[in-house]
């Protein structure tokens, strides 16, 4: 077997997903910290660490304590190279994530031991189940009181449509919580807590009946496990890595990621079972990552990560082959040759220029304003990869400039803000009025603090009550044109200068919808 095709075998990309405050940044700090990427955790919400987490690094997220734009980290762990991509769990932030999804090869899901699975978990396990993206549960914060296993487990099944399989089981909780018991393994993890450095105490026992059992937990809840883990054989089905794989059955995992606790097992875990660099799908054929050109596609592009230059970075997830620096690629949309000199990979705000990387790498490509959200970049071949939708905003408000002398900085802002598809841009083809459209009220905060903070422009928001946008088309040019011209007040463009109706109401669209039967209504940008 070629070096090249072991290379591909060694990489492990997936992302972290959950809801807001399940503890998902903390769990990618801590995987970091296990691969030996980073030595000292800092505790995120703490101020007398003033080291916030690794993966948060812009400055609205700092003051927040939330995540809200995707963070990309590599390291080696044992004989593999494992790419995370940490997403935001605000519900406002859900498109990011959803594009991010397409990127990975599986996920992990991290669940609040006390809260159980959340509305936002929900949604984002739909999009896993739509793609048949792997999955592994990480059940977090045993070290609090929460809810009983058994109860949290059947939630899971029960809000995720998936069959689970524990492959570690609690003993105690909160205040009681001793450690966990490795199902597969017949170890002993014993908990200690250590925010700061991977502590553990593990104990190998040959049988759950062991006597070692009962003096390092006491015989109460020994003999609570021992009756635990007798039902947990009983009632979920063994673990298939055949059905993990298919996103049908998904492997569960307790531990406390605050506590480093239990991260080792799921990691450990992972390597093994998690798949390398799967197909994908191009408009044209299925690509394979083990072949040799290579192809690649825009994921997500980030404007000033580095505040001192006004840089924007494409983030380009390798399908296929070898991307290697310096040498010339296609890029297809505007069928012109670039070649880069820089390309970066991440830990986390640390970036190093990279020679190469493969398939399954993520990779930062400077950009200057030739990429959008679904370039794809290939050695020649006409290849469009799909599946990265813009979903229509439920939020709208008209965006003004603050401060005339501040104009041009304003419009650059805003182009690169919308070119990130932190939001969308809509201008009123009645007014010319420009209208950001988002969906979630976070992200208005999030464009003005970054306008003011990262250009110097002073915006302004403005109420304007619209129910939807939807981008319409229609094969028959009259019946577009007379739409358009009935409808005047309510057309815009996007900013790829599509037709898009913006409908006050329900009602309205439903007659538009009745009145226009030629026309097609979308609801997302991709058709």
């Amino acid at each position: 077997m070629s070096t090249y095709s072991q290379e591909i075998d060694k990489r492990r990309t997936f992302a972290i997903i959950s809801h807001p405050d399940a503890g998902k940044t903390t769990l990618t700090e801590k995987l970091l910290l296990f691969g030996g990427a980073i030595h000292v955790a800092g505790a995120v919400k703490s101020n007398k660490i003033r080291k916030t987490a690794t993966s948060d690094w812009m400055e609205i997220e700092r003051q927040r304590g939330i995540s809200v734009a995707t963070s990309v980290m590599g390291f080696q762990y044992k004989d593999y190279k494992i790419n995370i991509l940490d997403t935001p769990g605000h519900e406002d932030f859900a498109e990011d994530t959803f594009r991010t999804l397409t990127a990975v090869d599986s996920v992990i899901i991290v669940v609040d031991s006390a809260k159980g699975v959340e509305k936002q978990t929900r949604r984002l396990m739909e999009v896993c189940r739509m793609r048949h993206t792997p999955v592994i549960v990480f059940v977090n914060k045993l070290d609090r009181e929460g809810r009983d296993a058994f109860e949290l487990l059947d939630e899971i099944e029960e809000e995720l449509q998936l069959s689970v399989r524990p492959m570690t089981w609690p003993i105690g909780m909160g205040e009681r919580f001793k450690g966990v018991y490795d199902l597969f393994a017949s170890e002993l993890n014993l908990f200690k807590i250590d925010k700061q450095h991977v502590a553990e105490d593990i104990k190998k026992i040959e049988s759950i009946d062991s006597k070692v059992l009962d003096e390092s937990v006491g015989a109460v809840l020994a003999e609570r496990l021992r009756a635990d883990v007798e039902l947990v054989d009983g009632v979920y089905p063994d673990f298939d890595r055949e059905r993990y794989l298919r996103g049908e059955l998904a492997p569960v995992f307790f531990g406390s990621a605050l506590n480093n606790f239990g991260i080792r097992e799921l990691l450990d875990c992972f390597v093994r079972i998690a798949p390398s660099p799967q197909p994908l799908h191009a408009q044209e054929r299925e690509v394979h990552p083990h072949e040799e050109p290579f192809t690649g596609f825009v994921f997500k592009i980030h404007a000033n990560m580095d505040p001192n230059h006004r840089s924007c970075i494409a983030f380009v997830k390798v399908c296929s082959g070898r991307f290697e620096r310096n040498k010339y690629y296609r890029h297809i949309r505007l069928d012109k040759q670039f070649r880069f000199s820089s390309p970066t990979a991440f830990m986390a705000q640390k970036k190093e220029i990279v020679d190469d990387a493969y398939a399954g790498d993520i990779v930062g490509l400077p950009d200057t304003g030739n990429f959008k959200i679904g370039d794809t970049l290939t050695e020649g071949e006409l290849l469009h990869f799909k599946g990265l939708p813009s979903f229509s905003p439920e939020l709208f408000q008209y965006i003004e400039n603050a401060d005339p002398m501040k104009q041009k900085q304003l419009v650059k802002g805003v182009e690169q803000l919308m070119g990130e598809g932190v939001a969308q841009l809509f201008v009123n083809q009645f007014n010319g009025r420009r209208i950001i459209g988002t969906v979630g009220q976070l992200q208005f905060e999030v464009i003005k603090y970054r306008l003011l903070h990262e250009y110097g422009a002073e915006c302004r928001w403005e109420p304007i009550h619209l129910y939807k946008a939807c981008w319409i088309e229609s094969d028959d040019k009259a019946v577009l044109d007379n739409f358009k011209r009935r409808k005047a007040q309510y057309m815009a463009k996007d900013i790829e200068g599509r037709d898009v109706f913006l409908a006050d109401s329900g009602y309205v669209l439903q007659m538009a919808q009745q009145d226009f039967p030629e026309i097609k209504f979308h609801f997302t940008s991709e058709f």
